[in-house]
């Protein structure tokens, strides 16, 4: 497994865990069984899971000399 695997394979398990959360919200929303404190606090975080300038850096590393592309003769 080279950088460029690691790299996808982390990106889809953030991609993985920020879905499985937001399903876990909906659910816990839909049965009431969450309070408006903790809705609001989760609601009110400041920092995304994935920010923009974390897919820029993404991007970045992805097209930098850090994943050589691999030759096919």
């Amino acid at each position: 497994m080279d950088n460029k695997d690691r790299l996808i394979l982390a990106l889809a398990a953030l991609l993985r865990a920020e879905r499985e959360t937001r399903g876990a919200l909906m659910d816990a929303i839909e049965e009431d069984s969450i309070s408006r404190e903790t809705l609001l606090a989760i609601l009110s975080d400041p920092i995304p899971i994935v920010t923009q300038e974390d897919i820029a850096f993404a991007e970045r590393f992805a097209l930098s000399k850090h994943l050589p592309l691999e030759r096919k003769d």
